[in-house]
């Protein structure tokens, strides 16, 4: 996955929204003022792009076990993020459907209220 794909399909989640909370150097992708996605544009400069995505902890269990390219949360919960490398083997589906995996879970913890006012805005 190239950064232009990863960043296009972070933004069309409903809701998301794109900052630079931490430096100018990390990306962060929020749904309801929460974290679903980061990374780090200047591993992407290196050709070493990584994403960190939150994760069932089973499932990021399972994933690691399974994906070399998979390891516990860099600077983050060991538990509920993974690092994502991108530049191995894994296809674009997967990614995506990691990515989606994240969206979902940091949607989900939102507040009623916050969820309703997202699933309402226009795409």
């Amino acid at each position: 996955m190239n950064l232009e794909t990863f960043y296009e399909y972070c933004l069309s989640k409903k809701g998301a929204s794109e900052h630079f909370p931490f430096d100018e150097n990390t990306l962060v992708f929020k749904v309801g003022g929460k974290i679903f996605a980061l990374s780090s544009l200047s591993q992407w400069e290196k050709s070493e792009p990584s994403v960190n995505l939150k994760c069932d902890p089973e499932r990021a269990q399972e994933l690691r076990a399974e994906y070399d390219e998979i390891k516990p949360g860099f600077h983050m919960s060991k538990v509920h993020w993974n690092t994502i490398a991108l530049n191995g083997n894994l296809s674009n589906t997967l990614v995506k459907e990691l990515i989606d995996h994240s969206y979902e879970l940091v949607f989900k913890s939102l507040t009623k209220k916050i969820q309703n006012e997202i699933i309402e805005l226009e795409n």
